[in-house]
């Protein structure tokens, strides 16, 4: 049997906050090739989810502790949903191909992700163009402003 509990959560999260990028992952797929990628994820607040894509599957989110605000958006930048998983929705399906953000709002914050595999690295030109790359003085700008995006802005 396979579980996520409260000492895998705990170090989870741990993990996250002493790491450069501020987030870490635990699989509960066998390998990278599964046909269904499911994991914990561990995100800071200051860990930025650039504006990306996938246009092979779907993806669910599921808040195991936290609260995450769940952005999608349109070609040009504008939000076309708004989301905050764990205060007022338990989950969030992305369908394939829209673009899309996740803010941890909390420390010690951990979202389960579902979608299809197997894993790919997200392809250049699956990111927004619009966004800037990770490690960009910008990027933290981005960040801020998915905290209170609303329907109808225009993060462009």
């Amino acid at each position: 049997m396979k579980q996520i509990d409260t000492v895998t959560l705990d170090a989870l999260a741990s993990q996250a906050a002493q790491s450069p990028r501020r987030r870490a992952n635990h699989n509960l797929h066998p390998e990278l090739g599964d046909p269904i990628q499911r994991l914990a994820i561990a995100m800071e607040p200051d860990t930025y989810v650039r504006p990306h894509r996938h246009p092979h599957t779907w993806e669910l989110l599921y808040p195991l502790r936290g609260r995450f605000v769940v952005l999608h958006f349109d070609d040009a930048g504008n939000v076309i949903d708004r989301a905050v998983l764990g205060e007022g929705a338990a989950v969030v399906e992305t369908p394939a191909g829209v673009w899309h953000a996740v803010l941890s709002l909390d420390e010690g914050g951990v979202i389960f992700e579902v979608k299809h595999g197997p894993y790919t690295a997200i392809a250049a030109e699956d990111y927004t163009a619009w966004s800037p790359a990770e490690g960009e003085p910008a990027m933290q700008t981005l960040m801020r402003r998915y905290a209170s995006a609303q329907v109808g802005e225009r993060l462009a």
